[in-house]
């Protein structure tokens, strides 16, 4: 049933019509739990109330797979306008993009130019943006993206996926550049020629992941809501005695509030990947596939 569930989810956070459907309706359906509103001005807002609570933030101006140059290029002055709009407003907050929303498909020449844009505007506004990982046929080409982009620029940094087999030896080739990465256990559907099949699996690679990298002495991104790895991580950093400025805990918008604010009293750094705008259903459906206690949250809420 889980599975079937995640499947159908997955599928629909795919499907054009449905997406077109929900944007007409707007952010109904549970949906403003995960996200933090359709405009800039509800996303500043919410990030204000996270950091009067001592969190910092991420904020994501969603949007996936352009379909061509100019829309390439508006969203990427979108990200522009974030970063802005952060300085402009004093909130803790940096920027998350995907690649996609950037031309990444289209061509990538086109791809980098957004990102070079975007980068050099994040530098002089003393900013840093992390580039979101996709599906596993955007892997690699990312990663040269991200590659390309550190000779020039130390304010970026990337995501790593514990589902892939390939995650390990891919944080040990980025361990060159001193990488600044977010470590998550993986969100899409993928194929099992390329990833663990198995939740336990996934688990037991995510650990090993975090320490690989912590021990690297990089900085990581540790973003679960799995409280018994948090647990194992802060005893994994304590026995290391690994730096406070050395890593931080990241958790998504409207999820583990509870235990987002337990880490902040114990003196833990602490950021909330918070999304925002219009093209909101894709991301609304991976979270809906990711736990099944998200569904039963958004059918009890459905009408209120």
């Amino acid at each position: 049933m889980e599975s079937f569930m995640r499947n159908t989810f997955q599928f629909l956070g795919r499907s054009s019509f449905f997406k077109k459907y929900a944007r007409k309706y707007g952010l109904q359906f549970g949906a403003k739990r995960f996200v933090a509103g359709e405009s800039i001005d509800k996303a500043i807002r919410a990030v204000q109330r996270l950091n009067q609570e001592g969190k910092q933030a991420t904020l994501d101006h969603l949007g996936e797979f352009v379909r061509n140059e100019q829309e390439a290029i508006e969203a990427a002055q979108q990200c522009i306008q974030t970063l802005q709009v952060i300085a402009a407003s004093g909130i803790q907050s940096n920027l998350s993009l995907k690649m996609t929303s950037l031309g990444l498909d289209i061509s990538k020449e086109l791809c980098v130019r957004n990102m070079r844009s975007i980068l050099t505007c994040a530098r002089e506004l003393g900013n840093f943006v992390r580039i979101d990982m996709e599906d596993f046929s955007h892997c690699q080409v990312s990663l040269d993206i991200y590659e390309e982009l550190r000779l020039d620029y130390d304010n970026v940094g990337i995501v790593i996926q514990a589902y892939l087999f390939r995650s390990e030896a891919d944080i040990q080739a980025l361990n060159m550049l001193n990488a600044n990465l977010r470590l998550v256990k993986g969100a899409y559907k993928e194929s099992p020629k390329v990833s663990y099949p198995e939740k336990k699996q996934v688990d037991d690679n995510f650990r090993k992941i975090i320490k690989q990298h912590l021990g690297n002495g990089n900085y990581t991104a540790i973003a679960t809501h799995d409280a018994a790895i948090i647990a194992e991580m802060k005893s994994f950093i304590h026995e290391n005695d690994i730096s406070y400025d050395q890593f931080e805990f990241q958790m998504l918008y409207g999820i583990s509030e509870e235990l987002q604010q337990q880490l902040v009293k114990e003196g833990y750094r602490v950021r909330i990947y918070v999304p925002f705008g219009e093209d909101w259903f894709g991301y609304f459906m991976r979270r809906l596939a990711e736990r099944p206690a998200n569904v039963w949250f958004v059918l009890k809420n459905i009408r209120k």
